[in-house]
């Protein structure tokens, strides 16, 4: 893999048309966290045609208990700020990606959905692989984790077990706000899984004294724990910075990060050890080419990570972890939730192994409106 910044961007694109269609995927089981419980995901799916008729597409999921945003917010974003922007603009693909970043504040998953279809168009224009354009190639390959959700720890354990025999070697295993619940449930995956690497993610659920005491419980236990992810609440910056000198296991920040300021903050702070990234926290490619520059200039690894988000937003996620050297680790499972596996293409994964299919630009199918259909209350264009 090769760093940033990013080759052949010095062509002008002219944007004729940004549209977007809505989605409602199902998923295979309910999706639990600290945070939420998810059993069906809505979803927007945004479309740059530019002038030579090349169309990109990207997507935004639900994500109101992260991003605040919904259906709703995400269509309303894409219809007025940030069609506006881009529709009839001209420039380079730097130059079109901030016009997206400088729409309006915050709404960072519709952004990151305009974003990711402009990218490409970009690279459907130039005929190559969008991971090619970022600098990695191809035939690059990295090990998935599948995530075992919140729930009673019999039922935790059986889905570690399910997943193990689908070859997966790596498990996010989500915890919650009870010490003595999070003990059990992760007792019970560790038996169901002993050869399992876990990753643990709290999702904020403990204050830092709980989150030291839990996870020194969990060192000298000897489990097989890679990481413990954001175990505080976000905000709480100097908490994060006492559990990780406090513990031995290495901290990943995750909801705590969501650009680059961000990122160097919590560096400067020592309040972490990993980064997890997310395009939906970021608003796209290059807010999250932007967090991992900062973190390879600061030696610190990262995760590119997703929400509970379809298979074109993590497609666009694995491009950008197959291509940049900070990112070491993905979390990238949710196609293996959803009950649909549309569009076709874009990413492959066997026995917890991901690597892209090729093509052209993220090398997906186009999503037509009438798959995955939504209810019909907020209109198409």
């Amino acid at each position: 893999m090769t760093a940033s910044p990013i080759p052949q961007e010095a062509a002008e694109l002219e944007v004729r048309a940004v549209r977007r269609h809505r989605h409602l995927a199902p998923l295979r089981h309910p999706f639990v966290t600290a945070a939420r419980r998810t059993e069906a995901v809505e979803y927007v799916v945004a479309e740059v045609e530019l002038a030579g008729g090349v169309v990109g597409q990207g997507s935004a999921a639900e994500t109101v208990a992260v991003t605040g945003e919904d259906a709703r917010s995400i269509l309303t974003a894409l219809d007025g700020p940030l069609r506006g922007a881009l529709e009839g603009a001209r420039g380079t693909v730097g130059e079109l990606s901030a016009r997206i970043a400088a729409a309006l504040p915050g709404a960072t998953s519709a952004k990151a959905a305009l974003e990711v279809a402009l990218h490409d168009a970009w690279a459907r224009a130039a005929d190559r692989p969008l991971v090619e354009l970022l600098g990695g190639r191809v035939g690059e390959v990295m090990r998935n984790d599948m995530t075992v959700s919140l729930e009673e720890p019999a039922t935790m354990a059986q889905r570690a077990r399910e997943a193990v025999a689908a070859g997966h070697e790596i498990l996010k295993i989500k915890l919650g706000h009870d010490i003595d619940e999070d003990r059990a449930r992760l007792a019970a995956v560790a038996e169901a899984a002993p050869a399992a690497r876990l990753r643990l993610d709290a999702n904020q659920g403990w204050l830092p004294e709980q989150a030291i005491e839990i996870i020194s419980g969990f060192e000298a236990d000897g489990l097989p724990v890679e990481l413990v992810e954001q175990p505080v609440a976000a905000g709480d910056v100097e908490g994060l910075a006492r559990v990780t000198a406090a513990v031995s296991l290495p901290i990943m920040a995750d909801e705590a990060v969501w650009s680059a300021a961000d990122a160097h903050r919590l560096i400067e702070a020592r309040a972490c050890d990993l980064l997890n990234i997310k395009l939906a926290k970021t608003g796209g490619l290059r807010g999250a080419i932007e967090v991992a520059d900062a973190a390879r200039l600061a030696g610190i690894d990262c995760m590119l990570g997703a929400m509970m988000e379809p298979r074109i937003s993590i497609t666009a996620a694995a491009h950008l972890a197959l291509a940049h050297p900070a990112v070491t680790m993905i979390d990238l499972d949710p196609p293996a939730w959803f009950a649909t596996a549309l569009p076709r293409g874009g990413i492959v994964q066997e026995r917890g192994v991901l690597r892209l299919s090729g093509g052209p630009g993220l090398g997906l199918a186009p999503l037509r409106p009438d798959e995955d259909p939504a209810p019909p209350d907020g209109g198409d264009r």
